[in-house]
């Protein structure tokens, strides 16, 4: 018990400490967009019941659940008819005895083929197509994680799980950052229901960015009255994830699970249901129904804001939007194939989406296990 309260106190003081700092709202935005199928259907709610390879990304505590055998889980998602491609992966390691496991987690966002024009304007006025050149602007993230069990009993279990990532942002050959932060979580479940917190970015998530433009370059940027960047840094703010969750039984062969999470901000105020200087809170609502454990059906709810709405001409009413989701899964033996439904705004202006992942379970020769 005294190891618990020790990882708890640790915890909590790390990440208080550095939410007191000044930072950069939105940065590094595409560590927001979630991780699986799963997820993104139930409202991006997770964090105390998600037990598969994804809680590398969601809280690493619920990475003890992954038992016997390594577990990979993969993601394809395309955004704005194709022009946005995000892509997850992650492979995680059971120990031996159940009670730790390891796991590393991949993460990419980019938009492939901007135009670059910035030659297109020959010095006597003309335009030359033949000077436009394609590049690619890519965010990067790679999580190291680690769990492990501090306490296991027949009516309650107490996870723990700490992240290590890395970060790689690059603007075709014009800008790169580099950045390193941590994250850490707890998962408690008590019969029927589970408890989940994970913090972001406890230690802060520090980006180093680097410009390198040519001579010809910095010409045009500066006769077109553009500033030429030099070297920045940015930060992330830490943000505290609460979550409560609860399993009913419907048959034999039904369960429904409802998860709501509280995504709490500390950068300032935002738009968002509860919101003040400096905390803001972010309510998310997730659903799954489960037949046998073969067949699934989710949905979910989240990013609650207040919008002008969209028949007032005078822009005085304002109305509170949402961003709705819903999806499937289907699993047969050690395969599992999820399906969402989701988008990146909400519902009075939809940017909707088809997000599949894939879940595997290596499982070897059984044999082999038995011995």
């Amino acid at each position: 018990m005294k190891t618990n309260r020790l990882f708890l106190t640790l915890f909590l003081s790390l990440f208080f400490l550095s939410a007191a700092a000044q930072f950069r709202k939105y940065s590094n935005e595409f560590l927001n967009i979630g991780a699986g199928a799963r997820g993104l259907a139930m409202g991006s709610a997770q964090v105390a019941s998600v037990a598969d390879g994804t809680a590398g990304y969601w809280n690493p505590a619920g990475l003890v659940n992954i038992k016997d055998h390594p577990q990979l889980n993969i993601m394809h998602a395309e955004y704005f008819a194709g022009i946005g491609k995000y892509d997850f992966a992650s492979i995680a390691f059971p120990a031996a005895n159940n009670k730790r496991t390891f796991a590393v987690t991949g993460l990419r966002f980019a938009v492939d083929d901007i135009m670059n024009t910035l030659f297109l304007v020959e010095p006597d006025g003309s335009l030359n197509y033949n000077n436009i050149q394609a590049f690619s602007s890519a965010d990067y993230a790679f999580i190291f994680s680690y769990a492990q069990k501090l306490k296991e009993t027949k009516n309650k279990n107490i996870n723990f799980g700490v992240n290590a990532k890395v970060i790689h942002r690059n603007v075709g050959k014009f800008a790169k950052a580099w950045g390193f932060g941590l994250d850490a979580g707890l998962q408690i479940q008590s019969k029927q229901w589970r408890f989940g917190i994970s913090g972001r970015d406890i230690s802060t998530t520090f980006n180093a960015w680097s410009f390198t433009f040519t001579e010809r370059e910095k010409e045009v940027l500066y006769l077109t009255n553009n500033e030429i960047p030099v070297k920045s840094t940015e930060s992330t703010a830490p943000r505290l994830v609460l979550g409560v969750a609860r399993d009913f039984k419907i048959n034999k062969k039904t369960t429904l699970l409802a998860e709501l999470n509280a995504d709490v901000t500390f950068d300032g105020k935002r738009n968002t249901i509860l919101s003040s200087d400096p905390v803001s809170v972010d309510p998310k609502l997730g659903l799954e129904c489960n037949f046998n454990n073969v067949f699934f059906l989710r949905a979910g709810i989240n990013n609650f804001q207040k919008a002008l709405a969209d028949g007032d001409t005078l822009n005085q009413k304002k109305v509170w939007i949402y961003q709705p989701s819903a999806g499937a899964g289907f699993k047969i033996s050690n395969v599992t194939i999820d399906y969402a439904f989701t988008n990146l705004a909400n519902q009075s202006n939809p940017l909707f989406t088809h997000v599949f992942s894939l879940r595997l379970d290596m499982v070897g020769d059984k044999n082999k296990t038995k011995k």
